[in-house]
């Protein structure tokens, strides 16, 4: 993967979710090594002492004489510092029972700009609705709010 498509997506990362997730106490981890390899987290402190991280891994594809067409694709996983992970598409559709996405392994796709910004738009948007309140334990799939 190459430093400049990396430095794309994180611009637009930055541009789709950071004013939300800003908001809502995450900041985004100054780590550019990270960030070559297409990892970025967002993460903050939360009210227990523990730490939230939503961590998106992007993967770019360009066409070479090997793979050609391929769309490049990021997945977003959840975590917390007591061990606590799951990934986003799977806490949605498995745990939530919200058929939203394809399936709970679900890597949202994209092939140009306006794909990127609508997908991160839709993975952001569930970050901030489910995830979000999941990490803090605010939200639970049982329906027990504000358990841990």
């Amino acid at each position: 993967m190459t430093p400049a498509a990396q430095d794309a997506f994180r611009e637009m990362l930055l541009t789709v979710v950071g004013q939300a997730f800003s908001a809502a106490g995450y900041q985004l981890e100054n780590l550019p090594l990270k960030w070559n390899d297409g990892q970025f987290r967002f993460s903050r402190q939360l009210a227990n002492g523990l730490t939230a991280t939503i961590e998106f891994q992007h993967l770019t594809y360009t066409d070479t004489e090997w793979s050609s067409g391929s769309p490049s694709r990021f997945r977003v996983t959840l975590r917390r510092s007591d061990g606590l992970h799951r990934d986003l598409s799977a806490l949605v559709v498995t745990d939530f029972g919200v058929a939203i996405l394809p399936s709970a392994k679900h890597w949202w796709t994209y092939r140009d700009v306006p794909s990127l910004g609508r997908a991160l738009g839709e993975a952001g948007s569930l970050a901030v609705a489910y995830g979000m309140p999941w990490l803090s334990g605010d939200l639970s799939p049982d329906g027990d709010q504000g358990a841990e």
